[in-house]
């Protein structure tokens, strides 16, 4: 057991002190989309409206979508060292020693998930401002769905950059690959409100069950219309989590063989 926990603990730690040392990348995944909150929900506030939740405002509706985006940067930011490691050798290091993959992609996918947790968790501590206010129970809920966000999303990064030779390269997929996957997830507008065709590619879009159970969470009744109830919003999102993983565990054992071969 330890041999393979403490290996994922030494990475998931490493992915924390190695974050906040870089105030760049700290900044640089929360002030963006707290800019985009400010202005987005004062200058389209006045002319939001969401069928069956009226008394929501374009801010507060937006809240849960932007601390999404947060989650969603920070994994990005995170999942980059997987470029990183491999060109300064750290990562040639690990895999040759006697670690199993899983562990290696356990801890470095915990350690994104804990740092992009740390992140959201900051924003939502803003939620007052926005007139939502949080209670224990409702924190303690938020920060489970927001985890299970956190996991699914450096899942996804670690997948991508684990093929990656070039962090350009990485940010030009992860922008057209994720950037429409949070526009698309109710983030920005309530499945309701979009047209037919648009509302099949966002029932298929896993992110969208994992802002509406944020949303469900944290606005409470006054939640617009949702895709799903809420235990089955989580289960997506856990089922989204666990395929990320396990499919970044097949992609680091067949980096393995073919090394092998």
């Amino acid at each position: 057991m330890n041999s393979f926990w403490l290996p994922a603990f030494t990475l998931w730690w490493r992915e924390i002190v190695r974050f906040y040392r870089d105030r760049s990348r700290v900044i640089g995944s929360l002030g963006p989309p707290l800019l985009f909150w400010l202005l987005i929900g004062f200058g389209l506030g006045g002319s939001f409206q969401s069928p069956g939740a009226s008394n929501v405002g374009y801010l507060r509706y937006l809240f849960s979508g932007t601390a999404v985006l947060i989650v969603l940067f920070t994994a990005i930011f995170s999942t980059i060292s997987i470029i990183e490691d491999r060109r300064e050798g750290f990562m040639q290091s690990v895999l040759v020693a006697p670690v199993s993959r899983g562990a290696i992609v356990l801890g470095k996918i915990l350690g994104g998930s804990a740092v992009a947790l740390l992140q959201g968790l900051v924003f939502v501590l803003l939620a007052p401002l926005a007139g939502i206010p949080i209670g224990l129970a409702q924190g303690l809920l938020l920060i489970g769905v927001m985890f299970g966000i956190a996991f699914a999303l450096t899942g996804l990064g670690f997948l991508i950059a684990w093929r990656m030779e070039s962090t350009q390269g990485f940010h030009g997929i992860m922008n057209l690959f994720l950037m429409p996957m949070w526009l698309l997830s109710g983030s920005l507008f309530p499945l309701s409100g979009a047209a037919s065709w648009l509302k099949w590619v966002m029932l298929i879009n896993p992110l969208t069950y994992g802002v509406s159970a944020f949303q469900r969470v944290l606005l409470g009744d006054a939640t617009p219309p949702q895709v799903a109830s809420l235990p089955l919003c989580l289960a997506v999102v856990a089922v989204f989590g666990l395929g990320m993983f396990v499919l970044s565990w097949k992609a680091a054992l067949q980096t393995r063989r073919a090394a092998a071969v």
